[in-house]
């Protein structure tokens, strides 16, 4: 369920993906803002700001859900630091039965009270998608001072996108309707085709 490491790397060349080198996945941006969070007097945390969690949740017509979930990391991290994206439970959970979900925050924190799993969980005690993944949230806050978001959807279609962090921005789409927001409470709302239309211009 979980390869890592050289394991990863010789299932990836059975399967007959090409092998790319290491220089190729270093990007000048890249290696700039780690040359300057070396320096003595650098922010890390000013350097995280345009990196992060990109997730996704969806159910289908037959009602089989599922998550995705891919991450930015951490710059300057401990070499071998595996954050909760990769980890089942941690950085998203689906389970046909009761719904799907994908987080983003504090990894460490995440990895912690099981977040993604955590939420279904509460869904599974009756909970709504938005009460649940409050729920989790909170608990993650007061149990070990971790903040995050979750995005959320139940195996009805019902739906959330919940944070504890000043921001998340987020989208979704239900019957050819759009909604989106990034800061508490707010919410936009447009015409799925109207918004791609406006995409193409």
């Amino acid at each position: 369920m979980l390869l890592t490491d050289q394991g990863a790397f010789g299932f990836a060349k059975a399967m007959g993906f090409p092998e790319v080198s290491g220089e190729k996945l270093i990007t000048e941006r890249s290696l700039d803002r780690w040359k300057k969070n070396l320096e003595a007097d650098s922010n890390p945390q000013q350097f995280q700001k345009d990196l992060g969690t990109v997730g996704a949740v969806a159910i289908d017509s037959a009602g089989n859900v599922a998550c995705a979930t891919s991450t930015g990391g951490l710059t300057n991290k401990l070499v071998g630091r595996v954050g909760d994206t990769a980890c089942i439970g941690c950085g998203g959970y689906a389970d046909n039965n009761v719904g799907a979900t994908s987080t983003t925050g504090h990894g460490e924190s995440i990895m912690k009270v099981v977040l993604a799993r955590l939420v279904l969980y509460h869904m599974e005690q009756g909970k709504s998608p938005q009460d649940a993944a409050d729920i989790a949230l909170d608990f993650m806050k007061t149990r070990v001072g971790g903040l995050g978001g979750v995005i959320v959807i139940s195996h009805s279609g019902d739906w959330a996108a919940r944070f504890s962090t000043k921001e998340m921005a987020w989208a979704t789409v239900k019957d050819d309707l759009l909604q989106c927001g990034i800061h508490p409470g707010e919410r936009h709302e447009q015409s799925a085709d109207e918004a791609l239309s406006t995409m193409g211009s």
